[in-house]
């Protein structure tokens, strides 16, 4: 009688976690999408960091000089570029990006997750995610496609990704930690 007890006490013990586990996950998928969401710094408003003008003749790739200082990631929206920038204001890398449909506004931010590998909104397979903030319930974040490719989404459909090659989101997914500044300029 004591072993069927036990084997009693341990199918309750599994059916409890797998229930509590279950509940965990619906209460995480029906959270409001405001619940927790970054808001942008108040610098978001109208003194929000803009792309200072520069001969883009001279260097297509400067740093725009009025997108802050210390460590952070600066993405134009306007020119559809980031630039990964370490410590003494040196950037480390710059590249092109295909921007979603979806553009976050012009303001400081901090990354608040990072996936290494889902499915993305427009169902391609996608990689080192770097999530920063939401517009309308999108969520805006880098991102690299694991086939590879850059191609523009659908202009119908809302998506806040913004894709990068997979070396370049190689190299954002090591930049990018859960709190590093993001500032995204025009």
């Amino acid at each position: 009688m004591a072993r069927s007890s036990s084997g009693i006490v341990a199918g309750l013990t599994v059916a409890a976690i797998a229930t509590v586990g279950f509940l965990a996950f619906q209460a995480s998928a029906n959270v409001p999408d405001t619940l927790g969401e970054p808001h942008a710094s108040p610098s978001s408003t109208s003194s929000a960091p803009k792309a200072a003008p520069r001969d883009k003749k001279k260097d297509p790739e400067a740093l725009p000089s009025s997108s802050g200082s210390g460590e952070r990631v600066v993405y134009s929206t306007g020119e559809d570029r980031v630039w990964l920038v370490g410590a003494g204001n040196k950037v480390r890398r710059t590249f092109e990006v295909t921007p979603g449909t979806v553009d976050p506004a012009a303001g400081t931010y901090a990354v608040t997750s990072r996936t290494g590998s889902t499915p993305g909104s427009d169902g391609t397979q996608i990689e080192h995610v770097v999530r920063f903030t939401y517009v309308d319930s999108v969520p805006i974040g880098f991102s690299a496609a694991v086939n590879g490719s850059t191609e523009a989404p659908e202009p119908e459909k809302k998506v806040g990704g913004i894709r990068a090659s997979r070396a370049d989101g190689d190299a954002m997914w090591a930049f990018a930690t859960v709190n590093a500044k993001i500032v995204v300029v025009k």
